[in-house]
């Protein structure tokens, strides 16, 4: 009974070789994990390595694979934050930022509508008031040439801003159409910071994605605390540049129009009152290091793009002998006075910091700032050990399934029990094979799944079973019932479990965070159990029968 092609007997045992030694980096999970961090850090120091480094490195053969199955939060311990983020706080820099705009256009019809004065209001809505009523139209004109169409699919059609009148008021606001486009950017741009802030300390694999309109989901294993990872994600880091009017301990003082008095960071008591519109923001910076300034003290270096870099340097060359600030969140970290032109577009921020907190704050300029605020509404920190006991308890459960199942197999089909159960050991090497090569993250609703699979993996072998049972009742040759056993339950079988891969897809396409874990290792499981118990156990009996001959079988 050789009906299997040579060709595809070499294909079978070379997948199974294949997948047998992408799964063996997991079996020696500590080391490898360290000679892949050695390697990506002397890969990112430019090949130089200390003695620590490339002790590690060399703890695992660079011939070998090294990939690893990610390990999820439950299982390796983390952060777990839910965060809502204040999309309400874009509109109203948005239309904030638009006054100068409105009464630049408003001066150019004065003689009809009058003087113009902007009037107190709610966030996210400007009023400005005209001195003649009458010329409301022209007004209204004026104003409304400066909308601009919506740049969404929803909002194809529409206007960014609705001008209306009230009385001796115009009243503009952000239309609706407008609000769910900024609404849609506000939350990438600040899934894409986060990502990058995470990605900047080195975690691995976290999980960061969107919640309803506007939440965030941010899982990362491996990080000590919530309080660490919301002190990493949840500064806003918006840094501004400002021109210096004065300085006063006054917290009451009066900034006077278009000014902020902002307290200062390092000198508890003293404010600065500077100019409102900032010289050069943050937005500008192409790169942050942490430093040492000229008394050796811990400092962040920046460098603006070339936009910045002109803009900065004119205002030096301008405006040497006066103080300059530098703003973070609202607050001066200094204010120190230009001693000359700085052409190059480049600086040094100075202030009472220690080493980690500078480096803290280059990490956080280098990513960017938060276009709004976010609050906490969840968060939680899972301690390793708590993984370590899933891990455990999950490994004594796959343990117990594999070997009742085994038991079973053996009871129930004899030597061709032990065909099925060394068939889905390589199915197992498969499932961690296959997770390592794509990936993928393993879940405590992951090893569910595995747990699940080992259970679904002999049903196969348990159709081809009795079909040959059937046969050999029927007075077939061995040779000959098994290849109709096999013939007659491939279609039962794909049948049975391509229903079961629909649903494993459908889970990971719509499902979130656990669900999906459950979804790949069920998913993958179901396509390697079908290809060891269809091909690999063929092939290990053709095997079998070809060495031994066996003049009777007994299934």
């Amino acid at each position: 009974m050789t009906n299997t092609p040579l060709w595809k007997r070499l294909l079978i045992l070379g997948v199974c070789a294949f997948g047998i030694l992408y799964a063996m980096p997991n079996g020696f999970y500590g080391r490898v994990e360290g000679h892949n961090d050695a390697v990506a850090a002397i890969e990112s120091a430019g090949g130089v390595a200390t003695p620590e480094q490339a002790a590690a490195a060399a703890r695992w053969p660079d011939f070998l694979p090294s990939g690893l199955v990610n390990l999820g939060l439950d299982l390796r311990g983390g952060a777990h934050l839910l965060a809502e983020v204040q999309v309400a706080d874009v509109y109203a820099s948005r239309i904030d930022a638009m006054w100068p705009e409105v009464r630049d256009a408003l001066r150019d019809v004065r003689d009809t509508v009058g003087n113009v004065r902007r009037q107190p209001s709610v966030p996210g809505v400007l009023r400005v008031a005209i001195s003649n009523p009458a010329g409301m139209d022209a007004a209204l004109t004026a104003v409304r040439a400066l909308a601009q169409p919506v740049v969404s699919l929803t909002g194809i059609g529409s206007n960014d801003i609705e001008v209306t009148a009230e009385g001796s008021d115009i009243v503009v606001q952000l239309s609706e159409s407008e609000r769910a486009a900024t609404d849609s950017r506000t939350i990438q741009q600040s899934l894409e910071i986060i990502r990058r802030r995470v990605d900047e300390v080195g975690t691995r694999e976290p999980t960061i994605q969107r919640q309803g309109n506007d939440r965030i989901l941010i899982q990362v294993p491996g990080i000590g605390s919530a309080a660490e990872l919301k002190a990493l994600i949840g500064t806003t880091a918006k840094l501004t540049f400002h021109p210096v009017v004065g300085r006063t301990s006054d917290a009451g003082a009066t900034a006077g129009a278009r000014n902020l008095l902002l307290p200062s960071m390092d000198e508890p008591g003293t404010y600065y009152i500077v100019e409102a519109t900032p010289v050069v923001t943050g937005e500008e910076l192409v790169d942050a290091q942490p430093a040492f300034d000229q008394n050796n003290r811990p400092a962040v270096s920046f460098r603006f793009n070339p936009t910045g870099a002109r803009t900065f340097g004119d205002y030096t060359a301008n405006n040497i002998g006066s103080p300059f600030a530098i703003v973070l969140d609202d607050e001066v970290i200094s204010a120190p006075v230009i001693q000359s032109h700085i052409p190059g577009g480049s600086g040094i921020i100075t202030g009472s910091f220690s080493v980690e907190e500078s480096t803290k704050l280059a990490v956080l300029l280098r990513a960017g700032a938060l276009p709004a605020e976010m609050t906490f509404l969840e968060e939680r920190t899972v301690g390793p050990e708590l993984g370590q006991d899933s891990i455990d308890a999950g490994r004594i459960a796959a343990l117990i399934a594999i070997a009742m199942v085994a038991v079973f197999m053996v009871v129930s089909y004899g030597m061709f029990g032990l065909f099925a159960n060394l068939a889905l050991a390589i199915n197992m090497a498969l499932i961690f094979g296959a997770l390592s090569i794509v990936g993928g993250t393993l879940t405590l609703p992951g090893i569910g799944g595995i747990v699940l699979t080992i259970g679904m993996a002999v049903d196969a072998n348990v159709l081809v079973f009795e079909r040959i049972r059937e046969e050999l009742r029927n007075q077939k040759n061995p040779a000959r019932a098994i290849q109709i056993g096999y013939e007659r339950a491939l279609s039962s079988i794909i049948d049975a479990n391509i229903t079961t891969l629909i649903a494993a897809i459908v889970l990971f396409t719509v499902g979130v965070g656990p669900v999906r874990g459950f979804a790949i290792t069920l998913g993958i499981g179901i396509v390697t159990s079908v290809f060891t118990a269809v091909y690999v156990t063929r092939a290990i009996i053709e095997m079998w029968f070809a060495i031994r001959r066996p003049a009777t079988v007994v299934v």
